[in-house]
């Protein structure tokens, strides 16, 4: 019965090692952590930039699996929403910009000025979206 158990723990950690590959690549094709490392001009820092997705990656396997406890209250809930907020628009705003979704649709709506504040209105839109979801949201419960 023990070689069962062993033979499926095994079986998981490989599932889990290989899913966890394909959502690492795919966030490094898309090219999130390099735009953001371009952006901010902290190339020097490349190795602290590897060493928190391994570890986000670690914790977050963790987590999922053994939810442990809450520890920190509700400032480390709010802490995740917003960690987990910011990576969900940096990963969304690098797959359009891989699909060069926003230079088509400026291109078509003619719009050459204004670029930026056009950029900045869409991510507000979008917090003050998720923040109406998420304050109606908690009510309910």
């Amino acid at each position: 019965m023990w070689i069962k158990q062993i033979f499926l723990a095994f079986i998981g950690l490989a599932s889990g090692a290989a899913i966890a590959a394909g959502v690492f690549s795919f966030i490094i094709s898309v090219g999130v952590v390099p735009r953001i490392i371009g952006k901010s001009r902290t190339a020097a820092d490349i190795i602290a930039y590897e060493n928190t997705v391994i570890l986000g990656g670690t914790v977050g396997n963790i987590v999922s699996l053994f939810t442990p406890g809450l520890f920190g209250g509700i400032w480390s809930v709010m802490l995740f929403g917003l960690s987990a907020g910011i990576f969900t628009g940096c990963l969304a705003v690098a797959l359009a910009e891989i699909l060069n979704t926003f230079p088509i649709m400026f291109r078509r709506f003619g719009i050459k000025e204004g670029l930026t504040w056009i950029m900045f209105s869409m991510a507000l839109g979008k917090m003050a979206g998720a923040l109406y979801f998420y304050a109606n949201h908690m009510q309910e419960m």
